[in-house]
């Protein structure tokens, strides 16, 4: 399951570096300079939504550097956000005509993404456990 970018985090809460942290945009990154490796967050997230990179990478995007013996998890494209742009699967989906995913500010009342909120019933995945997340689901 992707980072489902919480309002209120757990990996951030557990993390003893500071790796783990929210944006004042609400996307929840890893800073993999700072990750030492311990994988509380990974403990720490009830979507399981955390990966540890065991392996050397190469082949790097520049954008977005990986590096073993860090955590990673979905950043919601966030070299891509910052430029403006959607994340990288709302965008293929929509160009292969499927539209099923849409990325957008969930804040803005006047944004696409807010106005099919209103019009269609989501769900958020373990509502339950009040983290308020970025990410609902329609149909589910």
């Amino acid at each position: 399951m992707m980072c489902q970018h919480c309002e209120h985090p757990p990996c951030v809460d557990v993390c003893p570096t500071g790796a783990s942290f929210k944006r004042a945009d609400g996307i929840v990154l890893v800073d993999r300079h700072i990750c030492i490796g311990c994988r509380y967050c990974m403990m720490a997230c009830p979507y399981k939504a955390r990966s540890f990179v065991h392996e050397t990478l190469t082949e790097q995007v520049p954008d977005v550097p990986r590096g073993k013996g860090c955590v990673e998890a979905c950043t919601f494209c966030v070299q891509r956000v910052d430029k403006g742009q959607t994340t990288a699967c709302a965008e293929a989906c929509s160009d292969a005509g499927h539209g099923a995913l849409l990325f957008g500010d969930l804040n803005d009342p006047n944004s696409e993404i807010s106005k099919r909120i209103a019009t269609y019933a989501t769900k958020e995945v373990r509502a339950d456990l009040g983290l308020n997340t970025g990410v609902r689901y329609q149909g589910i």
